[in-house]
């Protein structure tokens, strides 16, 4: 993800809105969807890593033109659900948040099931300040 802005200009001025904010938005919106255990950092000794919810747009990855957005997900799901119906459940849903809060036309939202969580809690990052 570049440090490029989606830049919108009208009668009263400019908007812009940084990629990684539209990254935050996919990040947040595919962990409302039931099933999904969380976001994928990669794959760290052939096991996914789930990242916390401070690090989500780290397993988005955001292409943004002028009017339209393409993002790539990469997702954990958890054991037993029907991975095809989640898949298109965190499409819509994604789809949906990205373009009703930006305003950009989403033409693709892939995603790519990176593991499957069996149960195993999702590790929040400690604050460094208590």
């Amino acid at each position: 993800m570049g440090n490029e802005k989606i830049e919108n200009t009208n009668d009263k001025g400019s908007i812009k809105i940084a990629d990684e904010v539209v990254g935050i938005i996919a990040g947040l919106a595919a962990t409302e969807v039931e099933g999904v255990a969380g976001m994928s950092g990669g794959i760290v000794g052939g096991i996914a890593e789930i990242l916390g919810r401070k690090n989500l747009s780290k397993g988005v990855k955001v292409e943004v033109g002028e009017k339209e957005a393409a993002v790539d997900l990469y997702i954990i799901v958890n054991y037993g659900v029907r991975i095809p119906e989640v898949a298109w459940n965190v499409q819509e849903n994604v789809k949906k948040a990205i373009e009703n809060m930006t305003g950009l036309s989403v033409i693709e939202v892939n995603i790519h099931v990176q593991g499957v969580n069996f149960g195993q809690p999702v590790k929040e990052e400690e604050s460094r300040v208590k």
